[in-house]
């Protein structure tokens, strides 16, 4: 028989992201509507291991589902990855008389807390947030839909820009690993190519299809690069190739960065947040464990955490398509 949940902690853990407020607000929520007392975690899973909680309820969480970033702070925990850091975190745990965890964050987050469930025998429930959407078992991650939102605007002000002076632009997103940010703004931003980690588009093509299209009377064009991107050792190595290679191009590189994690969610960001947070605590109170809660077809579904972690996202092929289609 499960333990009956009477405490549960929330934490934030890895990079921020858009909707990770929202999220926590659903949590404490949640726990207050089923006279489950809640815990806030400050700095993830270093808070787990320094004892840094506090007690929140219903009024703690007013006024943040519009608020970016995290007000229980994040960080990357050294100590969390060792057996002592963990055995530390459990008797916090015990000791602040806790029943169970949500954890919110990312594939690391989640290994973390996997090993710590397989090693305490803890409860633990996983949101997913990072702007990436790399995470198996959901159609949308916490902060991904904002981040488009940030980028697509980003794009549309560079544009202006690019057309007013016949140039070409490398504009570098986020996505070590995956092209889901570059993939659909390129298509929102009318880039003219795309440049992900799944498709390799090399040096040659990339220039042969930017003269294709100054030939079709294009005087300006946007190229989106995913970080991850395997063309080039870096964004700045295309432009100068690009700038060899081509004349008539003024060449300029834009890298957003941060920016992309920042602002505040978007509606679809928020309403998503607190489907998770919903699904997550009510999940643990049913005795379920080891689990990400995930969107799958509109519906709210459970995913275990090891299917989560190890399982590879794939871009979209109708996607990749249509970007190909729209850049004629």
């Amino acid at each position: 028989m499960p333990k009956t949940i009477k405490k549960i902690a929330v934490l934030t853990s890895g990079g921020d992201s858009p909707g990770m407020n929202a999220a926590i607000r659903s949590v404490v929520r949640t726990c207050a509507y089923h006279n489950v007392e809640c815990v806030g975690v400050y700095r993830g899973y270093e808070g787990l291991i320094d004892g840094e909680f506090e007690v929140l309820d219903a009024r703690s969480v007013k006024g943040i589902i519009n608020k970016g970033g995290t007000f229980l702070k994040s960080a990357r925990s050294k100590e969390f990855r060792t057996v002592e850091g963990r055995k530390k975190a459990y008797e916090n745990i015990v000791k602040a008389e806790i029943d169970g965890l949500v954890v919110i964050g990312g594939d690391g987050s989640f290994t973390g807390a996997m090993i710590f469930n397989q090693e305490f025998d803890f409860p633990v429930m996983g949101i997913p947030g990072t702007i990436d959407n790399d995470i198996v078992g959901t159609s949308h991650t916490l902060g991904f839909d904002t981040a488009l939102n940030t980028v697509v605007d980003a794009i549309d002000k560079i544009r202006d820009t690019a057309s007013s002076h016949n140039r070409l632009f490398f504009v570098e997103v986020m996505g070590r690993d995956v092209g889901h940010i570059a993939l659909n703004v390129g298509i929102a931003g009318g880039a003219e190519e795309i440049l992900i980690p799944e498709e390799d588009l090399g040096l040659e093509r990339l220039v042969d299809s930017l003269n294709r299209s100054r030939k079709s009377g294009k005087s300006s064009s946007i190229v989106v690069v995913a970080e991850g991107d395997k063309i080039g050792k870096n964004i700045f190595e295309l432009k100068d190739y690009v700038d060899e290679n081509m004349e008539g191009y003024d060449v300029r590189v834009s890298v957003l960065g941060h920016m992309q994690r920042g602002g505040a969610p978007s509606c679809f960001d928020r309403v998503l947040a607190s489907r998770m947070g919903v699904k997550a605590v009510e999940s643990l109170l049913e005795g379920k464990s080891n689990y990400m809660v995930g969107l799958i077809n509109n519906i709210m579904e459970l995913t275990p955490l090891e299917n989560a972690i190890k399982g590879k996202t794939k871009i979209n092929l109708e996607l990749l398509r249509v970007s190909d289609i729209m850049s004629t």
